[in-house]
């Protein structure tokens, strides 16, 4: 039978300031789903309202803007599963054997809070599958729990976008907070790569994350050789 993975996209379009627009970091979500397709695996997208995904127009420009990404713009099929994604009371947890949480900073507005997407990555864990996520992606798993009421990241090696990173990005004074001091606080073992903006992945058994935008490819098949 099929592997099947869940994506995870965002539903939000702008930063607190409604003049700054942000969204889903397309590449994030092409990426993977392209190392994912050439596995034949099932793929199914929720957000945590369901509905539209919105994209981070900086993630529609050179250098971000590759060849798979613009693939998926210009197919009308692949634009509609962001147009109309499911919600996770849609979902049954049970039928997935991976879930992978993208990025876009986006995220950390609708990512950290959402109990349905904490009981789904529950689910997968607890059953044996995996978790993963890329850049602003882990900001999902900041507060999920596991059913014996410890944090699914405590004491767990993670990666995700650098605080340096959004420094480099000039998006630091923009963000609702510092995503890599809210995993620390949280006890889990951030790690970073030694250059900012290159691929980096870090595998803790079943938790698989990726550091930014450049680590997509590389966190899927990470997955991919776990599955």
């Amino acid at each position: 039978m099929a592997k099947r993975i869940l994506h995870v996209v965002t539903n939000v379009s702008h930063y607190d300031d409604p003049a700054e627009p942000t969204g889903l970091w397309l590449s994030e979500l092409t990426h993977a789903y392209h190392v994912f397709e050439k596995q034949g695996y099932e793929q199914r997208i929720v957000s945590p309202k369901g509905g539209l995904c919105p994209l981070e127009p900086r993630s529609l420009k050179f250098p971000n803007y590759d060849k798979t990404a613009k693939a998926w713009r210009a197919d009308d099929a692949r634009m509609a599963l962001l147009e109309n994604t499911a919600a996770p009371e849609d979902i049954d947890a049970a039928d997935f054997d991976a879930i992978y949480f993208t990025g876009g900073h986006a995220v950390m507005w609708d990512f950290p809070d959402s109990e349905g997407l904490q009981s789904i990555t529950r689910e997968i864990f607890e059953r044996g599958g995996i978790v993963s996520s890329v850049c602003h992606g882990y900001c999902g798993l900041l507060n999920t729990k596991l059913s014996d009421g410890s944090l699914l990241v405590a004491g767990r090696k993670v990666t995700g976008f650098a605080w340096k990173e959004e420094e480099l990005a000039k998006v630091d004074k923009l963000v609702p907070y510092n995503a890599e001091e809210e995993m620390k606080k949280r006890g889990a073992h951030y790690e970073k790569g030694l250059l900012p903006f290159t691929p980096h992945v870090v595998v803790d058994g079943r938790l698989v994350t990726g550091q930014n935008p450049q680590s997509a490819k590389a966190t899927a098949k990470k997955v991919v050789s776990l599955l």
